[in-house]
């Protein structure tokens, strides 16, 4: 198989991370460093990581996190900051990872798994996967920043477009992403001026938040899987 797939098998990132991986010469094939994408890998050929050998993992996982405000949606971090993936790795024997990620300052639910043909077909912007947000302010959050974001909104010369945006009360919002690109939501507040409180991300697709405590995660069931890989939205 090639060798992103490996990886992805591995449980150590997903193939398209994985590709990354390679690229920077992070992976090793019977001890020597391999820098091509296309390379092949057999039962008897020895794939390392960081050094650290991989090995293809039977048991598939799929789990959802509530994160708390403060923890880091990444495998490692050089400042030390406390990770996402550190409240699930005690209690779960295989090497899982993120799908996509939630800012630090942000909360609420994030998938990991180590299936990496179930994180590319949930994670492509393609699969149109929503993901809803709570945004709570500490001032009134007035009805044109939502229609605007809805309509499309242009900041820093990067256009951002709400799927559904909508109030709750004069200070909390309801807003519905497909592809949400990096702070989307606090950079669109933040170019009229509109503190946020707390951001709490709601629901993926067909996963919601519910009663899932903050910091506690739980297994997928096997008809949220279904529905996150045959398109993910409710």
């Amino acid at each position: 198989m090639r060798l992103q797939t490996f990886i992805a098998r591995s449980g150590a990132a997903s193939r398209r991370a994985g590709e990354a991986l390679i690229l920077a010469g992070r992976v090793k094939v019977n001890g020597e460093t391999v820098t091509e994408l296309g390379t092949k890998v057999g039962p008897g050929d020895r794939v390392s990581l960081d050094d650290r050998q991989l090995a293809i993992e039977s048991t598939k996982r799929y789990l959802v996190l509530n994160k708390p405000r403060g923890f880091v949606s990444s495998m490692s971090d050089p400042e030390g900051r406390p990770l996402a993936v550190g409240l699930i790795k005690p209690y779960v024997a295989e090497r899982v990872y993120n799908i996509g990620r939630l800012d630090q300052w942000s909360q609420g639910l994030i998938l990991f798994t180590n299936d990496g043909d179930f994180a590319a077909a949930v994670g492509h912007p393609s699969k149109g996967t929503e993901k809803e947000y709570e945004c709570r302010s500490s001032a009134d959050i007035p009805q044109s920043i939502l229609d605007d974001f809805a309509a499309g909104l242009v900041v820093d010369g990067q256009t951002y477009k709400a799927v559904k945006a909508r109030l709750l009360d004069r200070r909390t919002a309801r807003i519905v992403l497909v592809e949400g690109r990096n702070r989307e939501i606090r950079r669109i507040f933040a170019s009229r001026n509109i503190p946020i409180e707390s951001l709490i991300r709601v629901r993926i697709g067909p996963v919601l938040l519910g009663d899932l405590a903050e910091g506690a995660f739980r297994e997928l069931t096997s008809e949220e899987i279904l529905l996150l890989t045959g398109g993910g939205t409710t």
